[in-house]
Order: structure tokens, then C-alpha cells, then sequence
């Protein structure tokens, strides 16, 4: 069963950021999908069996807070 997550991101603002959260979320099991919208700083992530303290870490790997 597919799920689905979001995340408010609040210190991206350019591309760079937004790459980096996307990869260091893409490389969390069970990720199919990551969506990031710089200008309303949300992050959508789509896949199956989900962990949202895996997600989180993933977001302050990349060096971000997520909310």
C-alpha cells in the first residue's frame, strides 16, 4: 500500500538544497518518489512502509529541519 508524507522544509532556497534533500531522501528503503517545492518549502515523499524518523534524518543529513 503506497503512502504518502509532507514536509514543510523551511531553509531551502535554491536548487542545491533542493537536490540534496531529494537525494538524501531518495537513498531511504521503501522511498519511490520525492517531491520538493522550493517556493512553499514543501517536500513530498511517496512509497511503501514509510519511517518518519528515517525521513527526518534524511532531512538533517542534507542539513535541514524538517517540520
Amino acid at each position: 500500500m503506497s503512502e504518502r508524507i509532507t514536509y514543510t522544509v523551511a531553509g531551502m532556497h535554491c536548487g542545491h538544497c533542493q537536490a540534496s534533500v531529494k537525494e538524501e531522501l531518495e537513498a531511504v528503503a521503501g522511498v519511490g518518489s520525492v517531491e520538493v517545492d522550493l517556493d512553499t518549502k514543501l517536500v513530498v515523499v511517496d512509497g511503501e512502509g514509510l519511517d518518519d524518523a528515517r525521513l527526518r534524518a534524511a532531512i538533517e543529513e542534507a542539513g535541514y529541519e524538517a517540520a
